[in-house]
């Protein structure tokens, strides 16, 4: 019986570590890997979006709550917010291009696109800067939302 379940978490953590894997994969741009990109990743985070979402990842206080202008405030990007709610796509979609990318061109967002300013490998180092910064548990659950996603 001990075998039998041993073997199912066997089974389990391997597919866990390829769902992470996959995820991260996905993120991870061409030729710059570990370490390198992480650097990159606090580099562009600290430049262009630590001044609205914190130098901690933390947010702006309230970020649930409308401004008077109908806008929210900019949500944490740790595990306090709902950055890993969103797969990984979409976390790039919306990088690049802005909210209104995803949400229609309707939706009042503070969130521009930064494509104009970062290159694709800027964008995912971010990604992977923000993610790095996730207890496993979130990052095991935004990458099963990425995997569902199709991608």
């Amino acid at each position: 019986m001990w075998l039998r379940r041993g073997a199912i978490v066997v089974i389990v953590a391997a597919g866990l570590s390829a769902i992470l894997w996959w995820g991260l994969a996905w993120l991870s741009a061409p030729g710059i890997v570990g370490g390198v990109q992480l650097a990159l990743g606090k580099k562009v985070y600290d430049a262009q979006c630590a001044s609205c979402h914190g130098v901690n990842l933390e947010g702006q206080p309230n970020w649930r709550q409308r401004l008077p202008n109908g806008m929210l405030p900019a949500p944490p990007h740790d595990a306090s917010g709902h950055t890993w709610h969103h797969p990984d796509r979409q976390l790039f979609t919306m990088t690049k291009y802005g909210t209104a990318a995803l949400a229609g061109a309707g939706y009042k967002s503070m969130m521009r696109g930064f494509g104009d300013v970062l290159s694709d490998t800027e964008i995912r180092a971010s990604l992977v800067y923000i993610k790095s910064h996730w207890p496993k548990h979130i990052l095991a659950r935004q990458a099963e939302i990425s995997g569902r996603a199709g991608y």
